[in-house]
């Protein structure tokens, strides 16, 4: 039973820029996902995708390969989701750009976020990728450009000449660019319809937004991932993308990834706080603007970030907010239906905690990293401590573990952590000789021997697991991407 007003198109976004998830976990849930509501997907493949030719060189080492993403279509297909996928083609570009072969074609040297609008090799670039992408989507009706927060759009040296000629503006340069995305897709592909992020279009005046274009090309997406969402603000936008010619609007949410760039755990009641507010700004729009709406679900706040709470994690998340979404609100008898979908006997929106270990697919993987994060941490930090205290000396004498859930935990993660997560949960590496200088033993004292195993085991584990070709790096200022 669906709740009148609320959107009719549910998205949830796969964000695959981070330990992306192995095809065959995809598949356990996308199940789960269509009995909580989802109609569809939000595939953001960014380097995960199998790129080939001269594009080979952006694949990621743990990459899908074409196999495996006709595999998770057709599963998505015989559940009844709907696939959109999302290449990034402005913003965000780090993925691309940060390739020698690609640095020409920053908008700043020395910043590889963001697109040069200005070089036709860059349309070119773009274009390639999103032909490949849809080559293995041959049956969508909306595809996503992207093309949120191009930071530095304006400061290279082409844009500042560019700006100094009469009557050119950045708003005017941003949706230039925008518009050729949109033309391309929709001149090769003519049953897609482009959808943008709207963060870009939300200062340009009307009159600006009207006169370029772009609102009989593209569908806006509304991205806003606050607990205290402006409900009247965001009607008052709709209504002004309305008079300025877009057809439909998407709303965006958010179910993880949204509370802090190396958030492990999610807090539920933000994310369901945030939706029921989009049910109140659904609620108070025409009912005939709404498109849907986009559950997001960030890994990364940005390419060289670290990451943010793995997918399984965050999956009580996604079942609270899908259902609120459905069901128009969220009540008692809804949370047991949750808690039924997802093996739960009492799932917690308040607190981190949850004394319910579940049986949906991943739960383990929730259990292990409540463990780690609280139990672990705590000694962790109590060791620190320890060593300020007696900053005189050189060491401190070994301690035992302070707590019987250290020991539990020792006991259950140090067995279960690594096979979970390397071998059930993450893409694959391709075989490649251990490292053991990768893991700094040194950099722990030599104090309570099971907690050093097992954060010896869990890095270990990432490093296995998340495959960067490099060691993550943060970019020059850290970008506080959606929060």
């Amino acid at each position: 039973m669906e709740a009148a007003g609320g959107p009719r198109r549910r998205l949830v976004h796969l964000d695959l820029k981070g330990a992306p998830p192995r095809a065959r976990y995809l598949a356990e849930v996308l199940p789960l996902l269509r009995a909580l509501g989802a109609t569809g997907l939000l595939l953001e493949y960014e380097d995960a995708f199998p790129y080939a030719g001269p594009l080979e060189l952006v694949r990621a080492p743990h990459a899908y390969s074409a196999g495996e993403v006709r595999a998770v279509l057709r599963q998505a297909r015989a559940q009844g989701l709907e696939v959109v996928p999302l290449v990034q083609s402005f913003g965000h570009m780090e993925f691309v750009l940060k390739h020698k072969e690609f640095a020409h074609l920053r908008e700043v040297k020395v910043f590889p976020n963001a697109l040069n609008p200005h070089k036709e090799e860059s349309r070119a670039l773009v274009k390639a990728m999103i032909d490949q992408v849809m080559a293995l989507h041959e049956d969508v009706t909306w595809f996503h450009i992207g093309c949120d927060e191009v930071y530095y759009l304006g400061e290279g040296e082409e844009s500042k000449q560019w700006l100094q000629q009469q009557d050119n503006t950045l708003e005017k340069l941003c949706l230039s660019h925008i518009k050729a995305v949109a033309s391309c897709v929709v001149s090769s592909y003519p049953t897609v319809t482009p959808i943008v992020w709207d963060d870009m279009l939300r200062g340009i005046s009307e009159e600006t937004l009207a006169e370029s274009g772009v609102p009989q090309l593209v569908q806006p997406m509304i991205w806003d991932y606050a607990a205290d969402l402006d409900v009247e603000g965001k009607v008052h936008l709709i209504e002004k993308y309305r008079r300025c010619g877009f057809s439909k609007v998407w709303f965006a949410s958010a179910f993880k990834g949204a509370t802090g760039v190396n958030q492990s755990l999610t807090l539920i009641g933000h994310h369901l706080k945030n939706h029921l507010r989009w049910l109140q700004v659904a609620s108070s729009s025409p009912a005939d603007v709404l498109e849907g709406i986009a559950l997001t679900g960030w890994q990364r706040y940005d390419h060289f970030s670290v990451l943010c709470e793995l997918l399984p994690v965050a999956i009580p998340s996604l079942a609270v907010c899908l259902q609120a979404l459905k069901n128009g609100g969220y009540s008692e008898k809804i949370k047991e239906n949750v808690e039924k979908l997802l093996g739960m006997s009492n799932l917690e929106t308040d607190t981190f905690m949850s004394t319910s270990l579940g049986t949906f697919p991943g739960s383990n993987i929730l259990t292990l990293v409540t463990q780690v994060s609280f139990y672990l941490k705590s000694s962790v930090d109590e060791l620190l401590e320890r060593n300020r205290r007696s900053s005189a000396e050189a060491l401190s004498p070994p301690c035992q573990p302070t707590t019987t859930h250290v020991t539990a935990v020792s006991k259950t993660a140090r067995a279960n952590i690594h096979f979970q997560i390397c071998h059930r949960l993450v893409q694959p590496l391709p075989q490649k000789k251990e490292d053991s200088s990768s893991y700094n033993r040194a950099s722990l004292p030599a104090r309570c021997t099971q907690n050093k195993e097992l954060l010896s085991r869990c890095w270990l584990g990432y490093s296995r697991c998340v495959g960067e070709r490099e060691p993550p790096q943060h970019g020059a200022g850290e970008l506080q991407r959606r929060s």
